[in-house]
């Protein structure tokens, strides 16, 4: 990319599939009125379409894809970057990979095919509609290099590709199996069929990124719907990292918070995408509140991403009014707060590291321990990032966490010794450290005797006196099996085990749920040993999946015991998130109080926002701020610093506030 450029924060990603039925594409699209309707709704860049799903291009061409329902006159692509361009707004082009109905109707053989022979499509049956998937290992990927050469030659220089749809596919073709045996890959056996599938995609991706550098050097270029967990490797294709995660249309409000903890680790910009749909994608007259998108923009901000809204335009060329209404209101908040994000870094006291799931064919890119932990991390306030073992430097953080079943090389056990050495805390939950039957302890440091997995899938935690602080008194259920383990010597138990009479099976139980609690056992369901601290269950998958809040207690006060000191304390309910970011010599904290509701069958959405008054709220800092005030209108906030901590309070949070200290 050119010396200076910075990826625009306020982009509109607009898709346009347009299937061959559709008679009247283009009729009534005004290259003006377009550009002024974004211009208008403080968008400045737009994702426009050169290739849709359903194979068909959108610009002067004579290739045979070209929609057959595009006016021979109308270079829809042309119009729409020269329109975009004349309005000062950047105008990158989508390409669509592994989805083209034109090239699977023409050629099926180049289909991508399972195991028993049937072709690969989304939703399943052929009688259903959905897309067919392409093998890139078959002559598809020749027809695909053809049609991107000529965008790229006509559209030279671009100002970026989004290439859509580029997840690993595994696939039986007669192109796949010669490939994988080329490659001494056994095409019966599925993992194989999964390195061959990742081989491809590397190669795809170097060629096509290779090809629109050497026609425009300074695009941009992001492959979607890669696996987050195989960040590492892709990175050195992608120019930025955007995170596709429609709250509404199935990724819920966790995916991005969780996803952009990894990716923004690894240097470059990054980017949150929603959408303006009530659902998901191509939700025709689906608009949802703004509520919604004010915190679906404004959680991006605060992460330190820029801004993605997806929209669909319609097969006539028109933009939906009430659309740009709601995106335009939007974005003129992401506006008024830029001088505060522009080179703004976060702040991370604490490496979460992430599970390696690898789930093959798929975006699956993190764990429910990942779920769990963005949820109950975010609840604490805790400033986290997601790491791996391929994370480089991983003394920044105060704090590593290997969060339930993380399995240790010995690469990475000598670099976590290391770590607690040099001054580092840690914090391992479940089997993480240990061996995968909780037989064998790999890291010492963590100061326990492990004695296997439990016999009882459902015990219980009784806090000692010293994590005791705001916990119910009783014995609290944990219902998932943890680890049998001990405190060894110089270690101390922080709370016990609590075991049940037995295990609840058909001829053998008690009530309706989990057999009552017995009396305490030997075995310690926490414990500290110096910087190091050990909980034996899985405690973030658990949280995951049932929520319960002593969960949420018990980790808090391990934390609090091990430290680090926090960097933020909110006197606010658990639903207010709060980030930190560094611009030079500002420090900047987003508080976002927004609460989801369940208002439809699988639906979450945001339609009210209740504000929060007289805030408290105090920074761990380097040194006294000067000032401190409210962005962006520069309300001054009383400064109470003491102890290396700024205390303010904040009059209002109305769902989203930005507090600045200098």
């Amino acid at each position: 990319m050119r010396k200076g450029f910075s990826l625009p924060y306020r982009q509109v990603h607009l898709d346009f599939h347009t299937g061959p039925d559709i008679p009247d594409v283009g009729r009534d699209f005004d290259a003006a009125a377009f550009a002024r309707t974004m211009k208008r709704a403080n968008v400045n860049s737009v994702t426009v379409f050169a290739k849709c799903h359903h194979g068909h291009l959108y610009y002067d061409t004579d290739r045979p894809e070209r929609h057959p329902h595009l006016p021979r006159g109308l270079d829809l692509l042309g119009q729409q970057v020269a329109a975009l361009h004349a309005e000062g707004i950047r105008a990158p082009i989508y390409i669509s990979i592994q989805c083209d109905e034109y090239a699977a109707n023409t050629h099926p053989e180049w289909c991508a095919r399972t195991p028993a022979g049937g072709q690969v499509k989304g939703g399943g049956s052929v009688f259903l509609p959905g897309w067919q998937i392409l093998d890139m290992s078959s002559p598809y990927q020749e027809f695909l290099a053809e049609q991107t050469a000529e965008v790229l030659e006509k559209f030279r220089p671009a100002d970026g590709v989004f290439f859509d749809m580029c997840w690993d596919q595994p696939s039986t073709t007669k192109w796949a199996i010669a490939a994988m045996r080329r490659q001494g890959l056994d095409p019966e056996d599925e993992a194989d069929r999964g390195r061959h599938a990742r081989r491809v995609a590397l190669a795809y991706m170097k060629r096509f990124r290779d090809m629109v550098k050497r026609s425009s050097r300074d695009a941009t270029v992001f492959f979607n719907c890669r696996p987050f967990f195989n960040l590492a490797e892709d990175i050195a294709f992608q120019e930025q990292v955007e995170i596709e995660a429609l709250p509404t249309g199935g990724w819920g409000y966790v995916y991005f918070a969780r996803n952009i903890r990894y990716a923004r680790t690894f240097g470059k910009p990054c980017m949150g995408m929603t959408a303006r749909f009530h659902k998901s994608w191509a939700d025709f007259g689906g608009l949802k509140p703004y509520a919604a998108l004010e915190y679906e923009t404004s959680q991006m901000i605060a992460h330190g991403a820029r801004c993605s809204i997806g929209d669909q335009l319609h097969p006539r060329g028109t933009l939906d009014a009430g659309a740009y209404e709601l995106i335009g209101k939007a974005y003129a908040r992401v506006a008024e707060r830029e001088p505060w994000l522009h080179g703004a870094e976060p702040v991370a006291q604490v490496g979460l590291f992430q599970l390696p799931t690898g789930v093959l064919g798929t975006t699956q890119s993190t764990s429910g321990t990942e779920e769990g932990a963005t949820r109950m991390l975010t609840q604490l306030r805790c400033q986290f990032d997601i790491v791996s073992e391929a994370t480089g430097d991983l003394g920044r953080y105060e704090l590593l966490i290997l969060p339930d079943a993380l399995r240790l090389s010995p690469a990475l056990a000598r670099r976590l010794r290391d770590y607690l050495r040099r001054g580092g805390r840690l914090l391992a939950t479940g089997t993480s450290a240990l061996s995968a039957d909780g037989a064998e302890l790999l890291l010492p440091e963590l100061g326990i005797r492990p004695h296997g997995l439990s016999p009882f899938t459902t015990t219980y935690v009784r806090f000692g006196r010293q994590i005791a602080a705001d916990v119910p008194p009783g014995d609290h259920v944990m219902y998932d099996r943890g680890v049998r383990a001990t405190p060894a010597r110089g270690a101390s138990m922080l709370a016990r085990v609590v075991e049940p009479y037995f295990e609840r099976a058909w001829n053998h139980f008690c009530s309706h749920k989990q057999t009552p609690g017995d009396r305490p056992s030997r075995y310690a369901a926490a414990v500290l040993n110096g910087r190091a601290a050990y909980i034996c269950y899985p405690i973030f998958s658990a949280f995951a999946e049932h929520g319960n809040y002593p969960f949420r207690l018990l980790v808090r006060n391990v934390l609090d015991l091990l430290g680090p000191e926090p960097l933020v304390r909110l006197a606010a309910p658990t639903s207010a998130e709060a980030t930190v970011m560094r611009q030079g010599g500002r420090t900047i904290v987003h508080v976002l109080c927004y609460c989801p509701e369940r208002r439809a069958k699988n639906l979450d959405i945001i339609e009210d926002i209740v504000p929060l008054r007289d805030v408290a709220m105090s920074v761990k800092l380097p040194a006294p701020p000067r000032r401190a005030y409210l962005a962006p209108h520069g309300e001054r906030l009383a400064l109470d610093c003491r102890d290396g901590r700024a205390g303010v309070v904040i009059p209002v949070v109305a769902g989203h506030a930005m507090v600045v200290f200098e």
